[in-house]
């Protein structure tokens, strides 16, 4: 695809810097040109059709190219294009937006305060706690605790919490006060013989033991997705989250549901706390709010949070803290009918309804000879590329992942190559025929790089 290349071919290699991208073989070989979406695929600048099998990037629920979103969007240029939210001034969209997530979102989360990503949102968050503990006297309250293989996002601080190798390799993170725990990943971390009960109870002492090592009185939060997207598509172990909450409960530590990928129906749960039987302190949503088409995130906090927070505002005369575009009215136009399409389609169920169709789906891929394990929930999946017996990947790591993914898009299925793993998160409404074309090419795929494999000694 694009082996000729044509204007803005040339001028992208020409002028762009692309986020996770190699910039030199960028340079050799180009961007692949998406040029328009409809529903739950996209087209290419050659008119090649594709299957959008990671929903963009973990978000797009309503599919692309849905006029009511386009129409949410101009209407609110027409009305108010853009107005902030410092200084007490609001405006309509942002209100009833926030209004509606305290109905969406689990039971006590009653406040929100609006970002442009995911990242940003994270990187609230980490001031909000710092801010809330300086307010309530305990200045030493300021760690952070997250897990390996975890994503939280790619500011600074929020790269920080972030626990992914290429995300701190060379840019100086971690830059705040965070501890990694182990990453509850039982196929590939637990012990030699130990039970998936066992292992819980293993990861469950480490977090009990580090707060004490630590001291109590200096960790802040624990941040965690519910299921791990980025890393690899990471199911927990059966009672890690409601271990992990009553474990902060016991110490005072704030629990942070990190919902940007796991948000509004992904999980076949509205949110992942509630598909893993946990409470949150503080829950952050992003991607799916939108369904990505106006970039927007929202930290939404309970009233231990708040009234700490309001509180110390009234001291300081100010919370000191916000962006130019918070509660931007286009975007919480759009997020708010996004969210009504959510709904009126009941698109939470449909993933709930599809969650066994997709997942049967993708364990039909245990046996291949590429695929070391398959692991998922509702809409979401991966295949780790692995050794089924050594569990390590074949040649080095990534690698061959990477030829899958190329294959797969040459098929006309784009999905992820995270590390050794395959990863495919399609758009909510997709249905059970588009599921049996996605894992039809993905099989293609497999198929062609295993020869490949065995050619070249790799299997």
């Amino acid at each position: 695809m694009n082996q000729i290349p044509n204007s803005l071919h040339a001028s992208d290699i020409a002028h762009s810097i692309h986020p996770y991208t190699n910039a030199r073989l960028h340079e050799e070989q180009g961007p692949l040109i998406i040029a328009k979406g409809d529903g739950v695929r996209v087209y290419d600048s050659e008119g090649k059709e594709y299957i959008e099998g990671l929903a963009g990037l973990w978000s797009v629920a309503v599919g692309f190219s849905e006029p009511r979103l386009r129409d949410a969007a101009v209407a609110q240029m027409d009305a108010l294009p853009y107005y902030h939210s410092f200084a007490h001034k609001a405006n309509e969209p942002a209100i009833r937006l926030a209004e509606k997530l305290a109905e969406m979102t689990p039971e006590g989360l009653n406040r929100a305060f609006f970002t442009n990503s995911g990242s940003e949102a994270n990187d609230t968050v980490i001031k909000m706690v710092w801010f809330m503990n300086n307010a309530l006297g305990r200045p030493a309250k300021k760690k952070f605790l997250a897990r390996n293989k975890a994503y939280h996002g790619i500011t600074v601080a929020s790269g920080s919490l972030t626990g992914l190798p290429a995300n701190h390799k060379d840019f100086d993170l971690p830059a705040i006060p965070v501890t990694h725990l182990t990453c509850p990943h039982f196929w590939k971390f637990g012990a030699e013989g130990e039970t998936e009960a066992e292992f819980t109870q293993r990861l469950l002492k480490e977090l009990e033991d580090t707060i004490l090592a630590e001291g109590p009185e200096t960790i802040a939060a624990f941040i965690g997705e519910p299921c791990m997207g980025a890393g690899g598509v990471i199911t927990p172990p059966e009672g890690y989250w409601p271990g992990v909450a009553e474990i902060c409960a016991k110490y005072d530590i704030l629990l942070v549901s990190d919902e940007v990928i796991n948000g509004f129906g992904r999980l076949g749960t509205p949110f992942g706390c509630q598909k893993y039987g946990f409470m949150p302190d503080i829950l952050v949503t992003s991607k799916q709010l939108t369904s990505s088409y106006m970039p927007l995130a929202a930290i939404m906090v309970n009233d231990k949070v708040y009234d700490a927070i309001a509180d110390h505002t009234a001291q300081l005369g100010t919370f000191g803290h916000g962006y130019t575009a918070s509660g931007h009215p286009v975007a919480c136009a759009v997020g708010l009918e996004n969210l009504k399409i959510i709904e009126e389609r009941d698109l939470i169920g449909n993933a709930a309804r599809l969650e066994p169709i997709f997942q049967a789906g993708l364990r039909e891929f245990a046996d291949h000879p590429l695929v070391g394990e398959v692991r998922g929930t509702g809409l979401i999946g991966g295949l780790e590329l692995a050794d089924k017996a050594t569990k390590q990947p074949f040649g080095k790591s990534g690698a061959l992942c990477a030829r899958v993914a190329k294959a797969a898009q040459n098929a006309g299925l784009i999905c992820r190559n995270v590390y050794d793993t395959v990863a495919l998160c399609p758009p909510l409404i997709v249905t059970e025929d588009d599921i049996a074309q996605i894992f039809a090419r993905l099989r293609s795929a497999l198929d062609q790089v295993a020869e490949e494999a065995k050619a070249e000694g790799l299997i």
